[in-house]
């Protein structure tokens, strides 16, 4: 017959945890055995585990510790298994590892794991351990399969640093510039509508556009123009000619390599202008590098905002409005040098310009 006369398992942590400390704390002052399990109704062989625990590990042998499994206890992939299908994770996409599509799912890791490791999960358990190694859910960027890693690493370690340098020693402007067009057909951003039924914007069913070519620095300074021909070389030169006016100091300019910003032309006009203003060249696809990217966004995103332009007129004076009012917060234009793939521009050397 069992000497059970409590089942202590069934009390709370907090209270299992108080009644054995009391418990060896009454042995300490001499009590006997089987007084102590009658007093906390407990079995003596109870009272026997808590006194041998008290004296192997002392007082921290006693305390409650959190139920269940440790983190990591008894995982169905090795460590190593683990970290192999990670690095994979973030190495490739799935169609590098003979998946189907560009972008990872739990459903698409689970195959990963399977071809690997030879263990089936289910999504749920696929995420666990996602979460276990630090992976979240996110919205890529995208980057032109054209793009030479290496033409970029040598823009970070030597052009820029070698741009920077000598445009600080002729105390010299640095700007990023780039074009952009704007269409009266395109909806940008979100809005609200009721659920299922996808809202409905009213636009002018004739289509016209107009480009526009700014400049930016990181002292928070914005020039730009705004026109209805297409972007060629003169063009090019017209908003060069323009950008030096308004200087009295030299200009190092740095715009991708469009081929108008390439041509003859501008080459041209620039050896005429060589004291005033000096061209630079973002590396090819590279289109993550350039700050006044994020103005031409900042732009589209904005022009929906106002009324809807009806005719080519009205759609130049809404772009013209919205770079004015950019010139005149400079805290803005300053912020377009903070986004994650143009900071370098502030980190390598945050005091210049």
């Amino acid at each position: 017959m069992s000497d059970l006369v409590g089942d202590a398992r069934a009390w709370p942590p907090d209270a299992q945890e108080a009644v054995r400390l009391l418990a060896v704390s009454a042995l300490v002052e001499g009590r006997d055995r089987a007084e102590v399990a009658a007093l906390f109704k407990v079995s003596v062989r109870a009272v026997d585990n808590w006194w041998a625990k008290w004296q192997a590990g002392g007082r921290g042998a006693l305390l409650s510790r959190a139920r269940g499994r440790r983190v990591g206890e008894h995982q169905v992939l090795s460590e190593a298994e683990q970290a192999v299908v990670r690095q994979a994770v973030l190495d490739h996409i799935p169609s590098d590892l003979g998946l189907s599509g560009q972008l990872w799912t739990r459903g698409q890791i689970g195959e990963l794991i399977f071809k690997l490791c030879r263990v089936r999960f289910t999504e749920p358990g696929v995420g666990k351990y996602l979460k276990r190694w630090g992976l979240t859910f996110q919205r890529p960027d995208k980057r032109a399969v054209e793009q030479d890693p290496e033409a970029a690493r040598l823009w970070h370690e030597e052009t820029w640093p070698a741009i920077r340098a000598r445009a600080k020693a002729e105390n010299a402007e640095v700007l990023f510039g780039d074009q952009v067009g704007i269409r009266s057909d395109q909806v940008t951003g979100r809005t609200w509508g009721a659920k299922g039924t996808t809202p409905i914007v009213r636009r002018s069913g004739n289509r016209f556009s107009v480009n526009a070519m700014s400049a930016i620095s990181t002292r928070g300074r914005m020039h730009f123009m705004v026109f209805t021909e297409s972007f060629d070389a003169k063009v090019m030169c017209r908003f060069l000619a323009r950008l030096v006016g308004h200087f009295d100091r030299k200009i190092h300019l740095i715009v991708d390599r469009h081929s108008a910003h390439r041509s003859k032309t501008v080459r041209a006009w620039l050896a005429g202008h060589k004291d005033q203003i000096e061209l630079h060249f973002l590396p090819s696809y590279s289109p993550e590098l350039n700050p006044d990217e994020l103005v031409n966004a900042d732009l589209k995103r904005s022009l929906p905002h106002t009324h809807r332009a009806r005719n080519q007129t009205e759609l130049a004076a809404e772009t013209r409005r919205f770079s004015h009012r950019r010139q005149r917060q400079p805290h803005i234009v300053r912020g377009y040098f903070g986004g994650p793939h143009v900071r370098y521009v502030l980190d390598e050397n945050p005091l210049s310009f």
